[in-house]
């Protein structure tokens, strides 16, 4: 241990919205030495004394006493920074943070950069990409086209009042639609109307008792995917009403339950609605079939934010997110809108690695 502290050592930084992930790392190899994670880590929504703390927790637990003076390169990428301009509010407040953290561990590296999460997630992708396209879809969504590992072009990541079309928000939030249309009798049976309602905490007595998976007509889909459609729900074409027969969902409880579901959403903030995103892909996994058109549709959307951005083929295109990972429940379905563009997607877990690889590149260590 003692002859790791005299090499020469980089750190690198992944900044996300719920936790900030440190990587202690050889400067020759980028072989790792130590790791170590903190609170979010977004400059923009983050407080910068705040964020400053975050960085410093997370780098005390990463990087040993020993090897501080040794580190000679550190980059960081952060959630709300754009490295494109210098003076973006978010790329400034990183820095200002990182800096203080830095100092406060006596951490006095000859190079200190910051990029944004997604450059460095893209980083992350094997051989270190300097061109190429990257695509988030977790709880938000957005493209960007990278060239000279800085982003140049973004589509989407507008938030979730205006954007993070395909997202996790995007699909919560056609569930819980969809479990209403369903309960007003404009929309078709699902699942979803239970599931959304138990994950609310709503009384038993409200819930659906027994609701089967709309059964599809050969050759339809059971739900309406009418191109422009931007909201994101799910509706019978046409609908079919909901008679009322004993034992099934009776009017009286529909309304119930859409009194107790309405004041149980509205009481959290409104990307709290990405936490349905699981119940779509599970109620998908069983042949609900409206649960299946909000996933066909969230595919579409990110394939139509990929396409915005003018792919060619054979392109790196670096995906991230937990809707793309290899259990991803976009990954299949993404995957075969963007054959036809010529673009395979290339999971990372986290920018982490790609940081490092920063990192080396400042510091002349990395290829």
């Amino acid at each position: 241990m003692s002859e790791e502290m005299n090499q020469e050592w980089v750190i690198g930084l992944d900044a996300g919205g719920t936790r900030t992930r440190a990587v202690l790392a050889a400067a020759d190899d980028g072989r790792p030495l130590g790791e170590g994670a903190g609170g979010p880590g977004n400059a923009l929504t983050v407080p910068e004394p705040q964020l400053a703390d975050h960085l410093a927790e997370a780098l005390a637990r990463a990087v040993p006493e020993a090897a501080r003076g040794r580190v000679v390169a550190v980059a960081g990428g952060f959630a709300g920074a754009t490295a494109a301009s210098a003076d973006d509010p978010g790329t400034v407040r990183a820095r200002t943070a990182l800096d203080a953290a830095l100092r406060r561990l006596g951490i006095r590296a000859g190079r200190v950069v910051v990029f944004s999460d997604i450059e460095a997630a893209f980083a992350a992708a094997p051989g270190t990409p300097a061109d190429g396209l990257a695509l988030v879809a977790g709880t938000g969504a957005v493209a960007m086209r990278i060239t000279g590992r800085r982003s140049t072009t973004t589509v989407d990541g507008d938030g979730w009042l205006l954007g993070d079309d395909g997202s996790g928000f995007w699909m919560g939030r056609a569930a819980v639609r969809s479990a209403l249309r369903m309960a007003d009798g404009r929309g078709p049976t699902t699942t979803l109307a239970a599931s959304v309602g138990r994950a609310l905490g709503l009384p038993d007595h409200v819930l659906p008792e027994r609701v089967l998976p709309y059964d599809v007509p050969p050759g339809g889909t059971g739900a309406d995917v009418t191109p422009g459609r931007g909201d994101g729900e799910a509706a019978a074409e046409p609908a079919r009403p909901h008679p009322d027969p004993p034992g099934s969902w009776s009017r009286p409880h529909r309304e119930a339950y859409r009194m107790h579901l309405l004041p149980a959403v509205m009481a959290d903030p409104p990307i709290r609605l990405a936490r349905f995103a699981p119940l779509v892909a599970e109620a998908a996994r069983h042949k609900d079939a409206v649960a299946r058109t909000i996933l066909a549709r969230a595919a579409d959307r990110l394939a139509e934010t990929v396409r915005a951005l003018e792919p060619r083929p054979g392109e790196p295109l670096v995906a991230t997110g937990g809707l793309l990972g290899p259990e991803g429940p976009l990954t299949a379905l993404l995957t075969d809108r963007l054959a036809p563009l010529g673009l395979t997607l290339d999971w990372v877990a986290d920018g982490s690695r790609g940081a490092v690889a920063l990192a080396r590149l400042a510091h002349g260590g990395g290829r």
